[in-house]
């Protein structure tokens, strides 16, 4: 009996052990596939990902060309809105300047300047110009620019606009041109 539980002991051993080491060989192949497979699939996404970046940096620069583009067109172009308005403006300048060297009637001429002034002004307050209104409220170094000051008339006027040497002037709503005042001490 020993003998035979010897010989099946042998013949055991014989035999393929798949959980053994040495037949691990086999499952290196596969290790090898999987890791290599990984390997690809992590160079595809990377390569994806430089693909992605690469059109995302090129359209980004796109971008930026064309918007300093668009600007520049926008500055160039800003007051020719403002300029085809004041056209008509000069046309009736020029009608008036011919008047005066042909007519000697100081009073139409005198109309006829009032008019081209008044239609200076409503189309630049058609665009959003805006006087600022100085005169005696209080001095604000924001909005006034002082030129100089004199000794006020009387003692509410300490610290007011008594005279407005050049007017101020808003731009939809935004100051464009500060006022310059005589301010009462």
């Amino acid at each position: 009996m020993k003998e035979k539980d010897l010989q099946a002991n042998e013949a055991q051993e014989n035999t393929m052990n798949i959980n053994a080491d040495e037949n691990a060989a086999g499952t290196n192949l596969l290790n090898d596939n999987i890791e290599e497979s990984e390997t690809d699939k992590l160079l595809s996404e990377l390569n994806e990902q430089k693909d992605k970046y690469l059109r995302l940096a090129a359209e980004f620069d796109n971008f930026r060309k064309r918007t300093s583009k668009e600007k520049l067109d926008l500055i160039q172009t800003a007051g020719k809105d403002v300029i085809t308005a004041l056209l008509d403006v000069l046309d009736d300048i020029d009608r008036a300047e011919n008047q005066l060297n042909s007519n000697a009637d100081f009073t139409l001429q005198k109309e006829g300047v009032q008019l081209v002034f008044n239609k200076v002004r409503s189309t630049l307050q058609s665009r959003g110009l805006k006087v600022l209104e100085s005169f005696h409220t209080d001095f604000d170094t924001e909005k006034h620019e002082a030129i100089s000051e004199i000794p006020a008339p009387t003692e509410e006027l300490k610290g007011k606009v008594l005279d407005e040497i050049v007017k101020g002037y808003y731009l939809n709503d935004k100051l464009i041109r500060f006022a310059k005042v005589v301010v009462g001490k």
